[in-house]
């Protein structure tokens, strides 16, 4: 779907013509409960660990380029998050292209932030790819417009710079097998709708990065997006943010969402970081949060 424009165009005609299920799977591989609600017409689903009382939350935005439903992967990520984190995952499932767009579901997913943390406590906001993009404008718009810091923002190969721009990604491109930059465009274009490409909530390396809780961020170097994390990393470093950076060497978009040996050190990481009251979560964890970490296929 990434091939060409033509490729891009045709997947999201099918897609709107005919959904695929967003549905959890029925075995999710941790011991969690689900429920879901309705929020102003968006499912959002709530996984719980089973043998504890949950602490705080995650509100998790799944990825899939803003067209393709939750898979498979996310809900057992999700179902690992709230087991091992002991926490309540909260999953919007927000409308997609073409009926979706970045200015009504960026605002909306900080609305549910904000919601859900008042109900469950201490919220932090996580999300992969297109996700990615989502999760880190709506952590901008909860501090520009509600006064809101997160403690935690965790991005996973996120989407950062819809413009597809940065002068790297065309030396990155023969290795990654899985993105590519001409659908990309078509779908970027569509889910911006009215907004200017440079808008934040559209491409949040646009805007002003000063003032935002602690970000950790997962990025594949064999993964287009992978140069536009790197700058996210410069930048937010610069800007005064807490930023702590895994490179997966040798790796592809959303490795940690992946079965296999290094997925699975990410997950763990990621669950950590996920943790209310972990020790990575305070103040004196910083200097280590701001050393980037590599990791490498084995």
């Amino acid at each position: 779907m990434f091939r060409s424009a033509g490729h891009a165009r045709a997947h999201v005609d099918r897609l709107a013509l005919r959904p695929r299920s967003y549905a959890p799977p029925r075995r999710l591989g941790s011991p969690v409960t689900v429920d879901v609600s309705r929020r102003d017409g968006w499912p959002v689903y709530r996984v719980h660990p089973v043998d504890a009382r949950p602490r705080g939350s995650v509100v998790y935005i799944h990825g899939g380029g803003w067209v393709n439903e939750i898979a498979a992967a996310h809900w057992r990520l999700v179902a690992q998050i709230a087991a091992e984190a002991r926490t309540t995952v909260v999953v919007p499932i927000y409308p997609l292209v073409p009926f979706g767009t970045a200015e009504a579901v960026v605002n909306a997913v900080a609305d549910l932030v904000r919601e859900v943390g008042e109900v469950h406590g201490e919220v932090r906001l996580a999300g992969d790819s297109a996700g990615g993009q989502i999760a880190l404008s709506a952590a901008m718009v909860l501090r520009d417009q509600h006064s809101v810091t997160l403690p935690r923002t965790l991005l996973i190969s996120p989407a950062l710079d819809l413009s597809w721009s940065n002068p790297r990604i065309p030396q990155v491109q023969p290795d990654d097998p899985w993105l590519a930059v001409p659908g990309g465009r078509v779908f970027s274009d569509r889910w911006r709708g009215e907004l200017p490409t440079e808008d934040p909530r559209v491409s949040p390396l646009a805007g002003d990065l000063a003032g935002l809780g602690p970000l950790t961020v997962f990025s594949g170097s064999h993964d287009v997006l992978n140069p536009d994390a790197h700058l996210l990393r410069d930048r937010a470093r610069a800007a005064g943010v807490e930023t702590e950076f895994h490179e997966g060497e040798g790796l592809v978009h959303v490795y940690p969402l992946l079965p296999t040996r290094t997925g699975e050190a990410a997950r763990s990481i990621i669950v950590e970081r996920l943790t209310v009251g972990s020790s990575s979560n305070g103040p004196e964890d910083a200097e280590r949060s701001a050393a980037s970490t590599s990791i490498r296929m084995s």
